[in-house]
């Protein structure tokens, strides 16, 4: 390899490294106990971190869902996503129906409190971020997104592909269409 070949290996490792630091120092402060609940304290929440999460997939999705798709798009087990909607159903936010194709099954959907209380967290989440990125250009903004939703359409390919090699009898189902909602899923809860 030639020298400059080599200076461009060295950038690259050492960018990435950079981001690898960044992306942990985010992750840790996005994701403590303490900055969520004050978080939904200010929008007035009471929902546990995971709980959002399934909100939000249930509010993208078009339509009631059944247990075993959250539970894919979540990446969990589904008894997990059945807890946590006995918790959500007790709370108002999610209503079970009765599955018209299969009359065993039952399907999920938000109620306009879950609509309410998501749309209050985003507002919160909006305002945080708007404060934190003050003063920083739009184009730079821009190009994060963007650098971000690519490695989260990575990393789900590569999560869900290591969830096939746990259970080899279902097939991993492809990245988000649109990454960004997925980021906006770990920036927002």
């Amino acid at each position: 390899m030639s020298d400059a070949a080599d200076d461009r290996t060295a950038t690259a490792d050492t960018a990435t490294a950079d981001l690898e630091a960044v992306l942990a120092s985010l992750a840790y402060l996005l994701t403590r106990s303490q900055e969520h609940e004050r978080r939904t304290a200010r929008a007035g929440i009471t929902a546990a971190r995971s709980d959002v999460y399934l909100l939000r997939a249930l509010a993208e999705a078009d339509g009631p869902s059944r247990v075993g798709d959250l539970a894919e798009r979540l990446m969990v087990k589904p008894s997990h996503v059945t807890r946590q909607i006995d918790r959500l159903e007790g709370q108002h936010l999610v209503a079970r129906t009765p599955d018209a194709l299969d009359r065993r099954a039952r399907r999920v959907a938000l109620t306009s409190d879950g609509r309410d209380l998501l749309e209050r967290l985003k507002q919160a989440n909006i305002t945080g971020l708007a404060d934190a990125l003050a003063g920083v250009p739009e184009p730079d903004v821009a190009a994060t997104v963007s650098v971000l939703c690519h490695l989260i359409e990575r990393y789900v390919q590569r999560v869900r592909g290591s969830l096939l090699s746990d259970d080899d009898t279902t097939p991993p189902a492809p990245a988000p269409a649109d990454p960004r909602a997925a980021l906006r899923d770990a920036v927002e809860s």
